[in-house]
């Protein structure tokens, strides 16, 4: 039981980690790869701390998995007008829940599954581009 809770937790390390950094380096599409393979080191870093080889592949999967999937959510945010510093802010933020909510036993595993979940339906959501007060300003 003890195993399990060590490869949960450090998945869900690994994918908080994978999100700070996506939150915080990766704006542009070009650096998406850069930032998942740094994050999965990381995260295969503090999974070897945490346990052993077991917790390594978790958590080097975890930042894998979470830097590509937040930096899709960071692209789009960017991309319909938000602010890279506000962005990166509030997201920066979800990742550190995200890091906290691993401590729970299990809840890593089940951010394996909803992190990609959530970040897929708001990808099929995706508004355009916010007008704000420019369409009232016509003559």
């Amino acid at each position: 039981m003890w195993e399990w809770y060590r490869i949960g937790l450090s998945l869900g390390l690994g994918i908080g980690l994978g999100a700070l950094l996506a939150a915080l380096i990766a704006p542009r599409r070009a650096l998406v790869v850069v930032v998942a393979v740094v994050a999965a080191g990381i995260g295969a870093a503090v999974g070897y701390g945490i346990g052993g080889w077991h917790e390594a592949v978790a958590g080097g999967i975890g930042g894998a998995l979470g830097a590509p999937v937040v930096a899709t959510v960071v692209t789009g945010t960017l991309r319909r007008g938000g602010t890279r510093g506000g962005t990166a802010m509030l997201v920066g933020f979800g990742a550190l829940g995200l890091m906290a909510l691993a401590v729970i036993p299990f809840v890593g595993f089940l951010e394996a599954v909803a992190v990609p979940g959530l970040a897929a339906r708001a990808r099929g959501r995706s508004p355009e581009r916010y007008a704000g007060l420019r369409s009232l300003a016509r003559d």
